[in-house]
């Protein structure tokens, strides 16, 4: 008897390892489209000296392109149609890229001069890379609970 309990203990672990683990590389996926879509837009606003609002705005629907295109390339080779893959980028990435964006852009905006400090600083570049960071730490969590409620990036997982 305290064998089986013993056992399904072990399961369940096990379970959840393997769902921290597909959360880790949902967040890290979607990290990579927002931290693709981030940098550009952080570096075009700078260059073309925009503010920081206009630049934040660039930055994020940037991230937001991003973050899907890198889902739904994958799924329109699995052979979905175009509104289906959209469909599924949208349920798997929209809340995930959203926390992370705005973890992200107020971080960037909270530590006094790293809008500022301009693409040639270090500042600038260190604080983005620890906004990214801060982001996936907490935007891991988000998609543990989507996946284990079978949302988000399980959805995606269908078409692998």
């Amino acid at each position: 008897m305290d064998h089986e309990h013993h056992h399904h203990v072990g399961v369940e672990q096990q379970d959840g390892r393997a769902l921290t683990r597909s959360a880790i590389s949902a967040t890290a996926h979607c990290l990579t489209g927002c931290a693709i879509g981030e940098v550009l837009g952080m570096v075009i606003g700078t260059a073309l000296g925009w503010g920081n609002l206009a630049t934040i705005v660039l930055a994020i629907a940037l991230a937001f392109l991003f973050g899907y295109s890198l889902t739904i390339v994958p799924v329109l080779r699995a052979g979905v149609g175009l509104g289906a893959a959209i469909g599924v980028a949208f349920a798997a990435d929209t809340l995930s890229i959203t926390v992370m964006e705005i973890v992200d852009n107020l971080f960037m905006v909270l530590i006094p001069g790293a809008m500022d400090a301009g693409l040639t600083s270090w500042l600038f570049w260190l604080s983005l890379a620890a906004a990214l960071a801060i982001a996936f730490v907490l935007t891991v969590p988000v998609n543990r609970a989507l996946i284990r409620r079978g949302k988000g990036h399980a959805v995606v997982h269908q078409y692998h």
